[in-house]
């Protein structure tokens, strides 16, 4: 009625600046309320690319990439895809920030699973170099997405010295939107079924359990751990709550945090001191003859920098603690030993 009567009735002029003023105040709301600076709603969905990945994206950027294709048309084919792996992604959606096939230490790839040493009454097998068998996806079991987040459940068989599995396995990725300053928030559950009678997960902390393994081109000399104790040592030390690494990949620093769940396994120790970035915790347990072994863990990811407070905050959501920030340790990643020098013959030698 305001706005018809002052349409309806002429306004003096002396009157006009001060009604232009009150106009523009009274709008002010409805601009900030528009605003494209508003937080934009979060949407989580999937990208199938058949027979080869399964994206979840934010927002219509991937985020993570679950690499699940398994090809024994030749040898070649079937190295590049003996095992599925989890791959992450860069902030923009863009470049894996993770290792695929291929280069140094070639069965290392994304965030994988693995043991050296399975032991069931069939025999030993190495499903860690995967030498002489193959983890093989059957089926995805389940997927949904909503504004909060993302869930898949996938269905694999763990061969044995044959293609008959020893293990079945139902692994689950749950992608949840990430704290800031983080970008990237990944829970893995796996659920594993002896079916060769008792099953002997083992093998040593560099070739065994659930590993972290950024892309080939990380910057060695940057690589640094950070421990949730006082004056750690992580080849002493078991059971950590969570261990973060910084590291440089494709000109980017990023931080990445591995939060342990306290129902795995216990006595656990963390291989965290590679240069090359490959880290993570050695789950050893045995399995009873068609039982099931559980294990949980999660991955936060930031551009730059995470505080101690920010990684045991979300430590603390994943376990449903209530702990308080630790005393932490910052420990430069070792330096490779010196190659030795191959010793020719010296020809004026007698």
């Amino acid at each position: 009625m305001q706005m018809l009567y002052l349409l309806l009735y002429p306004i003096p002029q002396h009157a006009m600046t001060r009604f232009r003023s009150l106009a523009l105040f009274a709008a002010t709301p409805l601009l900030a309320i528009a605003s494209p600076s508003a937080k934009a709603q979060t949407t989580f969905t999937f990208a199938d690319t058949s027979g080869d990945h399964l994206d979840v994206q934010l927002n219509g950027k991937a985020l993570v990439r679950w690499q699940y294709a398994f090809d024994s048309s030749s040898p070649e084919k079937l190295h590049e895809t003996y095992k599925p792996y989890l791959h992450f992604l860069d902030a923009d959606g863009k470049d894996l920030i993770t290792k695929g096939p291929g280069g140094e230490f070639p069965h290392h790839r994304g965030w994988f699973l693995g043991w050296s040493k399975i032991t069931t009454p069939l025999g030993t097998v190495d499903r860690w170099h995967m030498k002489g068998g193959n983890i093989v996806q059957q089926k995805i079991l389940s997927q949904s997405a909503t504004k909060d987040s993302a869930s898949f459940t996938v269905l694999l068989h763990w061969q044995g010295t044959t293609e008959a599995p020893i293990l079945s396995e139902e692994r689950t990725y749950t992608v949840r939107s990430a704290p800031a300053p983080a970008y990237a928030l990944v829970e893995m559950k796996s659920e594993l079924k002896a079916l060769a009678g008792e099953t002997k997960l083992d093998g040593d902390p560099e070739h065994a359990g659930l590993q972290f393994r950024p892309a080939a081109a990380i910057e060695r000399s940057e690589t640094s751990y950070v421990f949730p104790k006082a004056a750690a040592d992580p080849k002493k030390d078991r059971d950590y709550a969570w261990v973060a690494q910084k590291m440089s990949v494709g000109g980017k620093k990023y931080t990445v945090a591995f939060l342990n769940h306290p129902d795995n396994p216990k006595d656990t120790p963390f291989s965290a001191y590679r240069d090359y970035g490959r880290f993570g915790g050695f789950f050893r347990t045995t399995i009873p003859a068609d039982g099931t072994a559980v294990l949980r863990g999660e991955i936060l990811i930031a551009e730059g920098a995470l505080t101690p407070e920010a990684i045991q905050k979300t430590a603390n959501a994943f376990t449903g603690k209530n702990d308080p920030t630790p005393e932490v340790t910052e420990r430069p990643a070792d330096k490779p030993a010196p190659k030795k020098e191959d010793k020719k013959p010296d020809p004026a030698a007698k």
